[in-house]
């Protein structure tokens, strides 16, 4: 691993967050309320465990194939997944 590699997956996944919290804000101000239910998952149980869990285990395989490069974007899957996984129920 590279200080350049970890610094542009850093990047990425900031670009990433940064277009999934505009769209709240955006969804945010035509339906007032709707950012609080669009990010509860993360408050209810399930959501916390699929969000650990993923992470976990997505942790561990990036850390053996590429080192801590891919870290960042363990994250941002990690939420992804919790987020669908919470909107299936």
């Amino acid at each position: 691993m590279n200080g350049q590699g970890a610094a542009a997956a850093l990047l990425g996944a900031g670009v990433v967050l940064a277009l999934l919290v505009i769209r709240t804000a955006v969804r945010e101000m035509k339906e007032p309320g709707s950012a609080r239910h669009e990010w509860t998952f993360l408050r209810e149980r399930r959501g916390l465990v699929t969000f650990l869990a993923t992470a976990s285990v997505l942790s561990a395989v990036s850390w053996t194939i590429s080192g801590p490069a891919y870290l960042p974007w363990v994250g941002l899957a990690a939420l992804l997944v919790a987020r669908v996984s919470s909107k299936e129920r």
